[in-house]
């Protein structure tokens, strides 16, 4: 594995009134059910964030740790949730079952992803709150299983944090590499640098692994409640895909990340350069077009003028 990400090819372009106004460079990798790479652009052995995408890889290192968790509470460790009350409530009784309080999230405060659910916190005289915030189920999941183990709560985000020090070998062992370098999410926990080609191989293991392996079981959870892990807005790709594709993992991350599988088809993982969100849907549609996957519903993106559809974000990949 190459030691930076070096950058990719054109991906993407946006075309407004018919004129292509601008284009996203970026990364895809394709992988077959074998693993091998069928299609590729860009830079794809070069290191990168994966961001919220690897939160279920790190969901499987939390059970390999001992956590202990239902279905639906392992969906929302693997969770970038839009902090509907669904979530709220769920991430509560994890914490109060555990004997955990609140106070104990290291997540920063944060107001909901969900504009009506944010739109009630002000409405109720609430500010920005840990618990609001998209990744306080892993967070959540994180002190659990610290305290489960009787390891200090107050520094779980520490890398050399005994929790964390399990994680990262989970997420390399997933992965079939060492991490390429080691930041700070933006949810303050630890953040391992990835390749594509790595990142799409463990979401492959995830959904080839055998019922009633620790890896089957967080693809299991995410599939069978993809509202935990976004939301109940048919306009979240993660949810609304997961619905509607049989047995599709699907998990996006920050700047443009996003990394999917199909257990015997394969798997795809994608990074736009310049973190543009809107040119993730249109890569990945391509994408799994070359395993033979057609997403429903339309894959280009459309750009608004004046209230109005005035063009497109498609794919030229």
């Amino acid at each position: 594995m190459s030691d930076l990400y070096s950058g990719g090819e054109m991906l993407t372009e946006v075309v407004r009134n018919g004129v292509v106004e601008s284009r996203h460079l970026g990364s895809v990798v394709v992988l077959d059910a074998q693993g091998e790479v069928a299609a590729w652009a860009g830079d794809v052995l070069g290191a990168v964030f994966p961001r919220s995408s690897a939160k279920p890889l790190q969901a499987v290192g939390l059970l390999r740790a001992g956590l202990v968790a239902t279905e639906a509470e392992l969906a929302l460790v693997a969770a970038s949730h839009r902090g509907q009350a669904v979530h709220l409530a769920a991430v509560r009784r994890m914490l109060e079952e555990s004997g955990i309080g609140v106070e104990a999230l290291g997540c920063p405060p944060d107001y909901p992803l969900s504009e009506d659910a944010r739109d009630a916190v002000v409405r109720a005289g609430h500010g920005r709150e840990p618990l609001f915030m998209n990744c306080s189920g892993k967070h959540a999941g994180m002190l659990r299983t610290a305290k489960a183990n009787g390891w200090p709560l107050a520094t779980y985000l520490d890398p050399d944090h005994p929790l964390q020090r399990r994680l990262t070998a989970t997420v390399e062992e997933l992965a079939g590499e060492p991490a390429g370098a080691t930041g700070v999410d933006g949810c303050g926990a630890p953040l391992l640098a990835l390749s594509l080609r790595g990142l799409a191989g463990a979401f492959l293991r995830l959904v080839g692994a055998p019922a009633g392996s620790q890896e089957r079981a967080v693809a299991d959870a995410m599939r069978a409640h993809p509202v935990l892990v976004s939301g109940d807005d048919e306009a979240e790709d993660d949810t609304r895909l997961m619905r509607a594709v049989p047995g599709l993992l699907l998990k996006s991350g920050a700047e443009g990340v996003a990394a999917a599988a199909l257990p015997g088809v394969g798997a795809v993982a994608l990074k736009i350069d310049d973190g543009g969100m809107r040119a993730r849907l249109p890569v990945l549609g391509a994408a799994l077009a070359r395993l033979g996957v057609a997403l429903p519903g339309r894959v280009e993106v459309t750009v608004f003028g004046g209230g109005r559809e005035v063009g497109v974000v498609r794919s030229v990949w």
